[in-house]
């Protein structure tokens, strides 16, 4: 039975087509998707996950240290560069961030070190790209370049001025 008003069918009454479940892809479809997807990238992230192992065993604070040379404009931009090339879980950048300003290395540095290990991504650029495009990757790590030297002096002027 039709409704008169709008010329649809009344409210409890079923359609009799099924084109709009035929349309939607199944649950075990949109997995077996989803699952290929993850092992396409699987090479790359194994890689990934090596060059982590590899620079975590190979680069010590200490090595880190020798690179900064108490200029701050220099320090910044040697930070900035030694975080975007730096790997590993946010966490351990913290760690090396307070062993380097143990070392004695400026506060700038440290900063952008720090800023640029969580915004920067030198090694993951193929998977991130692969995954957001190439387009996106170039952009977001080219502002993340150019501002990361940027925050880490106004983090260190915050501090040195509220603290």
């Amino acid at each position: 039975m039709k409704n008169p008003c709008y010329n649809t069918p009344m409210k409890n009454e079923r359609s009799s087509s099924n084109s709009d479940t035929k349309d939607q892809p199944s649950y075990r479809s949109a997995l077996k998707k989803a699952a290929m997807g993850m092992l396409s990238l699987l090479p790359m992230l194994l890689a990934i996950l090596g060059l982590v192992g590899l620079f975590q065993v190979f680069v010590t604070p200490q090595m880190l240290a020798k690179l900064f040379s108490g200029d701050a404009l220099r320090d910044t931009i040697v930070g900035t560069l030694a975080g975007a090339v730096a790997v590993g879980q946010a966490l351990i950048s913290y760690i090396l961030g307070g062993e380097l300003l143990k070392e004695g290395i400026s506060l700038y540095a440290v900063a952008a070190f720090i800023l640029a290990w969580v915004s920067l991504g030198i090694v993951q650029l193929p998977a991130e790209a692969e995954v957001l495009g190439l387009r996106f990757t170039i952009w977001r790590n080219l502002l993340a370049l150019i501002f990361t030297p940027l925050t880490a002096a106004a983090t260190v002027w915050t501090l040195r001025t509220f603290a």
